[in-house]
This record gives structure tokens, C-alpha cells and sequence, in this order.
């Protein structure tokens, strides 16, 4: 898998630690207090960053670590911010670079719309100092804290990562701001400085391959590691991902892997954000079921994590749906984690998810997608690459 992610064209870097943060709490809790104790820089990028009590709690951090002298930017997505029920505004984002925080918008909405909506920058990323950065599944929400009245709680999963990997979330950041901000970060500058003798010993710690998504410059990534993953697995995969309506080339690598006898275990939501794509869904993972997926439920809420686990010695942790939107449009970047003991880690709550699951079988697939949500199923399935 190392030397396929490397012949793709993504980076590899040696000498690293991983946490997992496997709870909005655990992930909040651990970035306030990292961005409390910068002391040169945060670099902020969030598809969607809410104007809501964590949002405004973070912007209150923000603001202080400004005026202590940090260098503060926070870059969101346009079309994130738009679909929020109270969306940032102009002058609200004007106060906000008053308060000495450098803001931008990804890719304005602008008439007609629908160029716009394309390539959304879906990442989720912090830098800071240089010496951490976070990527997952979680934006900046309070409904990760307190669930909605729709979906009820939800899942996901962050990780915090340290050491020479750092540097490579911090260029996918400055690449992106510049186009946004029209401002060019010196690499050097803003680079690691504090190098411990961990991280100058290449086979001491974590081996993280960094899988970047960027429209016209690197298309595939995403979808080639999927498949690389799927190719190589010898004996399991788990996969947890929220809208696994995946492309043409990772089915094909799902069913192959089928083929060869790995047991292939895939959890979904019952509850969705979603009207329609719930249905398209169903409609995929019967399909999955037929072949030898074992397929579960999961009915303890949302879960929003973005996951996949190989043969207990490597992992997938990031911000790519399984769906077209993710695999062939927006901005992504999943962190392909070397580590068995992630890994398992990983594992071990999967398993404790299945206790609050329900395995699909052919019988309660049709208790679960009635004839109106199948025939809504198979309608859209055309559509399943652009959902």
C-alpha cells in the first residue's frame, strides 16, 4: 500500500504521532487548548464553520491569540458558510477581521451559481505553530456536541497528528489561501522549528502518507488510494463513511476485494442530513450485501465519520465522503495512517458501534426502504455520482 500511494504522487512522511480524538468533546477540547498556547501562527481552513456557540467560541480564541501578537487566518467555504441556517454575513466577517483575525471565503457564490458549486473546499484543517495539525470529519458545529432534533447525536472522528507531516498540511493550507486571499505564505516561514530527536530518527514513530485532493491538479488521489487500499487488502476492511455511494472504480475494487475473500464490513447511518441520498444508498448497500458485504446500520445516531481500516495494520482518517462529490469535485485530504495500534484502535470501536447497529439482511431491507424509498432509490441512481 506504501509503495502504491507512492507511485500516485502522495507524500510519505516517517517520524510522527497520531491521537485519535473520537468525540466532538475530545476534539474541542484538545484544539482550544493547543491554539490557547500558540505562539506564531493558526491557520484555520472549514468547509462549513458555524455562527453558533462553538463558532463564536472559537472566534473568541481567535481573537485573543490575535491580539497577543499570533498571526491568525481563517479560511471558509463559501457554499458551507451559505448553507447554514445562520450563515456568516459580509459585515459579520468584516467585525471578524477588526478582531485582527486574517478571514477569507473560498470560492464566493456568484451568478449563475452552479459553476460555484462544483469544487467546494471540503477539508477540514488546523495548523498550528507548525507542530500539529488536525484533520477529520468535524467541522465547527455545536451539533456535534448536541446532535439535532433530526438525526439525533453525532459520530465522527478527529485526529491530531505531530511531527514532519505537519509541513504538508500546512502547504495544502497556504495553497489554498493564496488563491483565496490572494496572500503567499514563505514555506520556511511558517515550516516546523522546533525538531525533536524523535522525529530526526526515520523508523522512530508513525508513518503518514498525506492523499491530497485538488480539482486539475491531482483528481484522482482520493479515489487511486481507495482502490490501492481495497487491491491490497488481504484478510479485512471496515469502512465507516456517511454516504458510501462511491464511483464506478472503487465498486469495482469493493466486489474484486469480495472475490478474494476478504471480509468487508461497512457502517452507515439510519439517520441521515440528507432527503434523498439515504435512499440511493439502500439501494447500494443491498447491492453490497448480495456480494458478500456484511452491511450495518448504525442506530445510535449520525455517524459523520470518514473511515477505513485494513487487515489491523493501517487506517484512513479524513474529510472524503465515499460519494461523487468527494471523489470527483471538492477539495479533500484523508491522512493514510501506518500504525497497528491506530489502527486496532480504530477496530475496537467499530465493534463497539455494531453493538448499536442492525445488520442488513435481505428480509429487513424491505422493513427499512419501503416501495416509495426504493423506487426514490433507483430513480436517482443515475444521479449517484453528482450526490
Amino acid at each position: 500500500m506504501r509503495e502504491a500511494l507512492l507511485q500516485q504522487g502522495n507524500p510519505e512522511f516517517r517520524g510522527n504521532s497520531v491521537r485519535l480524538l473520537p468525540s466532538a468533546r475530545e476534539k474541542y477540547a484538545d484544539m482550544f487548548r493547543q491554539i490557547a498556547a500558540a505562539r506564531r501562527f493558526v491557520h484555520v481552513e472549514y468547509f462549513i464553520f458555524r455562527n453558533d456557540s462553538v463558532g463564536r467560541q472559537l472566534l473568541t480564541l481567535l481573537h485573543r491569540k490575535a491580539t497577543e501578537g499570533v498571526e491568525v487566518r481563517l479560511l471558509i467555504d463559501a457554499y458551507g458558510n451559505y448553507k447554514a441556517p445562520n450563515p456568516w454575513t459580509k459585515a459579520q466577517l468584516d467585525s471578524i477581521r477588526s478582531l485582527g483575525i486574517q478571514a477569507a471565503v473560498f470560492d464566493p457564490l456568484r451568478f449563475p451559481w452552479i459553476p460555484n458549486m462544483l469544487h467546494r473546499d471540503h477539508r477540514k484543517i488546523v495548523v498550528v505553530d507548525g507542530l500539529m495539525a488536525y484533520t477529520g470529519g468535524m467541522n465547527v458545529a455545536d451539533y456535534y456536541l448536541h446532535g439535532t432534533p433530526r438525526t439525533g447525536p453525532w459520530r465522527d472522528m478527529q485526529v491530531r497528528l505531530e511531527g514532519p507531516v505537519v509541513d504538508e498540511f500546512e502547504r495544502i493550507f497556504a495553497r489554498i489561501w493564496e488563491r483565496s486571499a490572494g496572500e503567499a505564505l514563505d514555506s520556511l516561514r511558517y515550516a516546523r522549528r522546533e525538531v525533536s530527536q524523535r522525529d530526526s530518527t526515520a523508523d522512530v514513530g508513525t508513518v503518514v502518507s498525506v492523499v491530497n485532493r485538488e480539482p486539475r491538479r491531482s483528481n484522482r488521489q482520493i479515489r487511486q488510494s481507495y482502490v490501492a487500499a481495497l487491491r491490497t487488502a488481504r484478510n479485512e476492511v471496515r469502512i465507516v463513511n456517511p454516504y458510501p455511494t462511491t464511483t464506478h472504480s472503487v465498486r469495482r475494487a469493493m466486489k474484486r476485494a469480495l472475490r478474494r475473500g476478504v471480509r468487508m464490513q461497512i457502517m452507515v447511518s439510519s439517520s441521515s442530513d440528507n432527503r434523498i441520498v439515504p435512499e440511493v444508498i439502500g439501494i447500494q448497500m443491498k447491492k453490497m450485501m448480495k456480494r458478500g458485504a456484511e452491511v450495518y446500520y448504525y442506530e445510535g445516531g449520525f455517524h459523520h465519520s470518514k473511515l477505513l481500516t485494513v487487515d489491523g495494520e493501517y487506517c484512513s482518517v479524513g474529510t472524503a465522503n465515499l460519494d461523487g462529490r468527494s471523489l470527483r469535485y471538492d477539495y479533500e485530504v484523508n491522512a493514510v495512517i501506518f500504525s497497528p495500534e491506530v489502527t486496532q484502535t480504530i477496530d475496537s470501536i467499530f465493534v463497539c458501534d455494531v453493538e448499536h447497529s442492525r445488520l442488513l439482511t435481505p428480509q429487513n431491507f424491505r422493513e427499512r426502504f419501503s416501495f416509495g424509498r426504493r423506487f426514490v432509490g433507483r430513480l436517482f441512481q443515475p444521479l449517484k455520482g453528482l450526490l
